[in-house]
């Protein structure tokens, strides 16, 4: 009995050794998968992630709730400017006293510090709202592309075309009731929403290059004719640069907290996303970090 045992005990021993070795030759066993990513914890109350080349959700966190959007509304006043139709970036514009007065009413906000008078660009005034966040920028802008024979009848038509893009975009969740993010109690929007405009207008040529710049030096026509140099520009985005990020915008506000819309491409793979509310201007990096090293994880 004894001995009919141990013959049994190596006859099947032997089996299964033939069976696993025939199982490895034909590649029948399956490597066990690989690790799952960890969605990152972040300290921001909203946040949107997406991999921009295909549109696909990879981080949600109350994408959908509205909050205050800062001057990350100025992604909008630049795709409304680019948006129109013969644009030509040359185009010299007049910085006028009503631009000096909003800013002095609104306490002095952000600025590209221009001074009444100047001759700027467009392009120039894009690289003045988009880097140092100037409200004076947007206004000139704003004041350039409304219609009305006022300028706050131009001002009005143009956040209204503001709000006719985002519905364009499918913005469904936004609204804005200023050019530059200083509300009057209306203008929200969500991550996912915000998301949504940046993958829009990061499809154009010059507003991508004009995030994507850590400072830039404009010289301007004054009034008294002579070339002045404006002083340097430096993008209030420091994240540029970082890992393959490309911009986009960002935002602080009392009520809204800080605020970032980003793009970030590295090794042929591209994510882009918003973090609304964060806490601190460190701990926003810190989530846009988190996210973008998990979006990268999750699409390689």
């Amino acid at each position: 009995m004894i001995t009919g045992n141990k013959g049994t005990t190596l006859r099947r021993a032997v089996a299964v050794a033939v069976t696993s070795g025939a199982m490895l030759a034909t590649g029948a066993l399956t490597a066990a998968p690989a690790q799952a990513v960890t969605a990152p914890s972040i300290t921001a109350k909203g946040g949107f992630l997406m991999n921009s080349a295909t549109g696909k959700t990879l981080f949600t966190k109350a994408a959908d709730t509205k909050r205050l959007t800062a001057s990350t509304t100025k992604v909008m006043t630049a795709k409304v400017v680019l948006s129109q139709s013969n644009l030509n970036l040359d185009t010299k514009i007049t910085i006028k006293k009503a631009i000096s007065d909003y800013m002095v009413s609104e306490g002095y906000p952000s600025s590209a510090h221009l001074i009444v008078g100047d001759k700027v660009t467009v392009r120039q005034l894009l690289y003045g709202m988009m880097l140092p966040s100037g409200c004076d920028a947007a206004m000139a802008l704003a004041d350039k592309y409304g219609s009305g024979t006022s300028v706050s009848a131009r001002v009005k038509s143009f956040i209204s075309k503001m709000n006719t893009t985002a519905k364009s975009l499918g913005m469904t969740n936004t609204h804005f009731d200023s050019f530059d993010g200083l509300s009057n109690g209306s203008n929200y929007s969500t991550p996912r929403d915000l998301t949504k405009l940046a993958r829009s207008v990061m499809k154009n040529s010059t507003f991508k290059s004009v995030v994507k710049t850590k400072s830039y030096t404009a010289k301007t026509i004054a009034s008294s004719g002579a070339t002045r140099t404006m002083g340097t520009w430096v993008n209030t985005n420091t994240l540029l640069g970082w890992n393959g990020t490309l911009g986009i915008k960002t935002g602080s506000g009392t009520d809204a907290h800080y605020c970032l819309v980003f793009a970030a491409t590295l090794n042929g793979e591209s994510v882009m996303g918003t973090v609304m509310t964060a806490p601190s201007a460190t701990d926003r990096t810190a989530d846009v970090k988190k996210l973008i090293n998990y979006g990268y994880a999750k699409i390689s």
